[in-house]
C-alpha cells in the first residue's frame, strides 16, 4: 500500500480493527477512544463526527484541535520501522496510533500507553 493509500483511506474503515485488536485482547472501544483523544486533542464527540464523516487520515491529523505534545515520547518499531525515525509527519502520527494500540492490546497499562 503506498503511502498516498493511506492518506486517503477513511479513519473509519480502520477505526474497527482498532477496536477488535484491543477487545481481542480484553480490552475495551472506551479504551481505544482514550488513545485517539489523548493523541489528537479530539473530543469523544468530534471524533465520532470525524469517523461518521468517513474523513481520511491525513485530513484526520491536520484538523486535530492540538496533537498531544507527549506523543514524541512514543518510541518503538511498527511494521518494521522505528517510530521516532519516520520522517514524514502524517505518516509518523499514523504509526504513533498504531503503535499505541499495539501497546494497549499487549496490556501495558493506559498510564504508561498515555506517557503519564
Amino acid at each position: 500500500m503506498t503511502k498516498h493509500r493511506i492518506y486517503t483511506m477513511s479513519v473509519a474503515s480502520v477505526y474497527p480493527h482498532y477496536v477488535t485488536k484491543a477487545e481481542k485482547k480484553g480490552r475495551t472501544k472506551t479504551e481505544v477512544d482514550k488513545i485517539i483523544c489523548w493523541l489528537t486533542g479530539y473530543t469523544q464527540e468530534e471524533m465520532e463526527a470525524q469517523l461518521e464523516k468517513q474523513t481520511d487520515f491525513e485530513t484526520f491529523f491536520a484538523e486535530s484541535p492540538r496533537m498531544n505534545p507527549s506523543r514524541n515520547m512514543i518510541k518503538g518499531v511498527i511494521c518494521g520501522v522505528r517510530v521516532e525515525d519516520i520522517e514524514e509527519p502524517t505518516m509518523q502520527e499514523i504509526r504513533y496510533l498504531d503503535k499505541m494500540i499495539d501497546e494497549l492490546a499487549k496490556g501495558k497499562a493506559m498510564e504508561k500507553i498515555l506517557r503519564k
